[in-house]
């Protein structure tokens, strides 16, 4: 049996403005896109092997959820420096462990623990 892939799909109220987010604040660049009647429903975008499908399909789903990107610690500190250039606002977050949250504008969270010592 070979590798699994997959890609999270998250829901959002508004595919242009998710977009945005995730390129503008998150440095994710666009792979594709689905139009429906002239109007942005789905997108996929990536940033360093990470893929993430947008879509408003399903507007009362929007917000419900979580990624969780684990990075070791000198790509951990980038990211860190690199999001809040790109003003995006982090947050201090724990599940077990201490967590910097990151929060897009339908409430799905990108969970990024911190790297063990």
């Amino acid at each position: 049996m070979g590798d699994w892939y997959s890609r999270p799909v998250l829901a959002v109220r508004d595919a242009p403005q998710a977009l945005e987010f995730y390129s503008t604040r998150l440095g994710f660049q666009e792979d594709w896109r689905f139009e429906e009647a002239g109007r942005l429903r789905i997108a996929q975008v990536s940033r360093a092997g990470c893929e993430v499908i947008l879509s408003d399909q399903w507007p009362d789903e929007a917000g419900r959820g979580r990624l969780f990107i684990s990075l070791d610690r000198p790509d951990f500190a980038a990211m860190q420096a690199d999001l809040a250039a790109r003003g995006a606002e982090l947050a201090a977050g724990h599940w077990g462990y201490e967590l910097v949250v990151v929060e897009d504008p339908d409430g799905n969270r990108l969970w990024f623990p911190h790297p063990e010592p």
